[in-house]
């Protein structure tokens, strides 16, 4: 099976700094993984490299077999890759409805259609972005991605200064969303436990090196992850991919 994202040998960084290096990694739809690792480890450099915000130094990246030219956003995003950013870039006078509008394509799901991944959007339906908790305006960049109808959903520091309940309650809609939507979804995360138990694969990355791979289910509760944030990790233990 084609995987819905590949990457290989994928070199990256900012300016004439190399953040990470010599990346191998393949995500089937359908799936979640989880990319962990220390502050500047390189995740959100990554990120920003898959949706094409920063050219590549080396490797390439891949949709469903078709390779992608490095540094194109537009054509990431016409290739099915859609980034949600750490500081969530909404447009704050606009309504939640409007928001979801400038984002909907034609033939796709209409703003209402988000609705029923985001029940709690409804009652605020005519809010202005900016009005809204944070907890809200995380559920509406997430809506906002949904509504194009990604092949690939990049998802960096979802949770960050957000409530424990609502953090919960995003994290269960990015398990919906790669199950029922299809999506392939690489998901930068602080809170391990929590990315551990929505994840079905998980990636430390360390010093711009992927330190340990493994299943989600396989790491929950295990020293190695503290281990690779150090690391520590054995030579056996690194790139341990899931077969």
């Amino acid at each position: 099976m084609t995987p819905r994202l590949a990457c290989s040998g994928l070199t990256g960084g900012r300016g004439s700094s190399i953040v990470f290096r010599d990346l191998d990694l393949d995500l089937e739809a359908g799936r979640v993984l989880t990319l962990l690792g220390p502050n500047g480890a390189g995740k959100t450099t990554l990120l920003l490299t898959l949706a094409g915000l920063l050219p590549s130094k080396a490797g390439t990246v891949s949709i469903d077999g078709v390779a992608l030219h490095g540094g194109r956003p537009n054509a990431a995003s016409k290739a099915g890759i859609v980034l949600v950013p750490d500081d969530r870039c909404l447009f704050t006078t606009l309504t939640v409805e409007q928001n979801l509008e400038v984002a909907s394509q034609r033939g796709g799901p209409s703003p209402k259609d988000m609705i029923a991944t985001f029940p709690a959007l409804e009652k605020r339906w005519k809010v202005s972005a900016g009005a809204l908790s944070g907890g809200e305006q995380q559920m509406l960049v997430m809506a906002r991605a949904l509504i194009q109808q990604p092949k690939v959903l990049l998802v960096d520091e979802m949770s960050m200064g957000l409530a424990p309940l609502v953090v919960e309650q995003l994290f269960s809609t990015v398990r919906e969303i790669a199950t029922d939507h299809e999506a392939a979804i690489v998901l930068v995360e602080q809170h391990v436990n929590l990315a551990l138990e929505v994840a079905d694969e998980a990636i430390v990355l360390n010093r711009g090196t992927i330190v340990l791979h493994d299943e989600a289910e396989a790491l929950r509760g295990d020293s190695r992850i503290e281990q690779a944030y150090f690391g520590d990790v054995d030579a056996a233990d690194e790139a341990a991919v899931p077969s």
